[in-house]
């Protein structure tokens, strides 16, 4: 007698993960497992009509900054409205664990300035009841949410909980530091880290200005850490580097991953000031790899934008005195005075000044966009607000103060500053394509008023293989196994990313024609009533976590079986399409 499965999604357009042809087929999903795939003839407990739709595994995200929401919420918004049934958090260096009481307010500035999460929120929303990063592993371990979450050890909390101030202020490691710290990664491993991260860029300071604590970490102490995670069981070592230093920070990371075995994940982008060097950076790694070595290059989906307007964290105008004089006020009360003709006219007669804020840009407006709607993230350079000026004989600072009046104040300004030198996106579509690349940098969970990336899988889908029309696309099989099983293969979790029997019963129904990212909006949701950017998504019929449906049509059912992965799932594969 055939067992009565769980779930049956009938008759779907299946992209099963591993890169090959669309095909029609049912899916069952028993305990949390996917039990068949083809004409199954059982009915389930329930079905999914999924005729006419994409069936895709669910997508692993690899880079989000959740460290913090974990801990007050259940739902991982809004990355689970954007199809991802795994997120992997404690990218950058930065997290709250381990951690000394003394340290918060240091931890919570370092993430506040890194990442853009108010202060208020987090001291409100985090309940520090642990010390240790096991301590954080099994507090975690004992909460449900609408999707499986994965941690990596933050190298800026390790290094602040061994050295204290001296770690804090960047002092180099001695040897004792490297010792201990080694021992407290091991145990991080031994609890269920997935990796470790660490960032050497300028841009990554605290909320008072002071850079990340692991800047310029020597490679005696990244050694150290590495050596000690891999060798207790599978670890990735995930870094961010800037641009300006890749030529000495890249050859060490790859030193580091060479003497320890330790397989590496970092960032690449294009930079307005050196646009193919990105390029330069990918043959070091494809050299790398023939040598042996296990890497994986992030790449985002689209530009790397800042978001800019009266509501945000950022504007145009916020370094002008006259808007200083105003900027506190609550946002009516600001309105009213940004209307009025003397305002506007002292604004707009002075200039941007100095800052040390690493993401505020002396505007640029042959490289500022009203986003739109729907928003389109691939403008032509002369949708730029200085060419609009320049074509109707008027300064652009009048067409930025007028685009964020709009919307009873709540206009955008879209800034791209990584991946649109050319002013378009054909270098993305390069780096997709790399062996080494997988879909990153989503950062889903961070920069709540000025960067709204959590919806990259979504973009991954819509612009990439349905609607881009400035260059060539990518097909639906290469997107759904690059966004579901080539990053789950990249940070060890080789149970999921596949519909294919046995694997973990993770999947979304996608009306793929309705699929549509509505423009970015503040919601205040957050504890204490934070801001944060959200986008609305129409077209997920459902996405299903170990075959329970967490999201229908847009709206969370309530279901909550997303648990914390500890370390690495199932058995790496001899060989993998998707990740060849």
């Amino acid at each position: 007698m055939t067992s009565t499965p769980d779930l049956v999604i009938r008759g779907g357009t299946i992209a099963d993960g591993k890169g090959g042809e669309l095909f029609e087929a049912d899916v069952a999903i028993s305990g949390g497992r996917i039990t068949e795939v083809g004409k199954v003839a059982a009915k389930g407990k329930e079905e999914i009509d999924a005729k006419g739709k994409l069936v895709a595994p669910g997508f692993v995200d690899v880079h989000t900054h959740y460290d913090g929401q974990v801990t007050w919420s259940q739902d991982i918004t809004p990355s689970s409205q954007n199809g991802v049934t795994t997120a992997i958090m404690g990218n950058c260096g930065v997290g709250f664990a381990p951690c000394r009481p003394a340290d918060h307010v240091r931890l919570i500035q370092l993430m506040e300035g890194v990442e853009d999460i108010p202060e208020p929120v987090l001291s409100a929303g985090i309940p520090w009841a642990w010390e240790s990063f096991p301590d954080y592993m099994e507090w975690l371990s004992k909460r449900n949410f609408d999707m499986d979450i994965g941690a990596q050890l933050p190298h800026a909390a390790l290094r602040v909980y061994v050295m204290g101030e001296r770690g804090a202020r960047r002092d180099p490691a001695t040897p004792e530091d490297n010792k201990a710290m080694a021992a407290l990664a091991g145990d991080a491993v031994r609890s269920g880290a997935l990796g470790f991260s660490t960032s050497r860029t300028l841009n990554h300071r605290t909320s008072t200005g002071d850079y990340t604590p692991t800047l310029k970490a020597g490679e005696d102490e990244l050694t150290a850490i590495a050596s000690a995670m891999h060798g207790v069981g599978r670890s990735v070592l995930q870094f961010v580097l800037d641009q300006s230093t890749v030529d000495e920070d890249l050859p060490m990371m790859l030193r580091v991953a060479e003497n320890t075995k330790c397989p590496i994940s970092f960032s690449v982008a294009q930079a307005d000031k050196a646009p193919r060097r990105w390029r330069q950076t990918m043959d070091t790694i494809n050299e790398a790899a023939a040598r042996g070595l296990s890497i994986t290059t992030q790449i985002a989906a689209r530009p790397v934008g800042l978001l800019l307007g009266l509501e945000l964290s950022r504007n145009p105008f916020q370094t002008h005195p006259s808007y200083r004089a105003i900027a506190k006020l609550p946002l009516a009360e600001r309105l009213t005075h940004l209307r009025r003709p003397e305002v506007r006219a002292a604004i707009l007669s002075e200039t941007a000044t100095a800052t040390d804020d690493p993401l505020f840009f002396r505007p640029n407006y042959d490289k500022m966009y009203q986003l739109g709607n729907p928003p389109d993230y691939e403008q032509p350079p002369e949708n730029a607000l200085g060419p609009q000026a320049r074509r109707q004989g008027r300064q652009p600072e009048e067409l930025a103060y007028d685009a964020m009046l709009t919307d009873e104040g709540r206009g955008m300004l879209y800034v791209p500053f990584l991946n649109y030198a050319d002013g378009n996106l054909d270098a993305v579509y390069e780096m997709l394509r790399e062996p080494s690349a997988v879909p990153g940098l989503s950062d889903g969970g961070a920069h709540c008023g000025i960067i709204c990336d959590a919806s990259f899988p979504t973009y991954l889908l819509t612009h990439w293989t349905r609607d881009r029309s400035r260059g060539e696309k990518l097909s639906i099989p290469f997107v759904v196994a690059a966004q579901s099983r080539k990053t789950a293969l990249s940070v060890g979790l080789y149970d999921r990313g596949v519909i294919a029997p046995g694997f973990k019963g993770d999947v979304n129904v996608i009306d793929y024609d309705r699929l549509h990212l509505h423009p970015p909006k503040v919601h205040y949701d957050l504890p204490v009533g934070g801001r944060r950017l959200m986008q609305q998504v129409d077209g997920y019929e459902a996405t299903i976590v170990s075959g329970l449906v967490t999201q229908r049509s847009g709206k969370a059912t309530g279901a909550r079986p997303g648990k914390l992965v500890r370390g690495a799932q199932g058995s790496k594969p001899q060989f993998d399409a998707a990740a060849s």
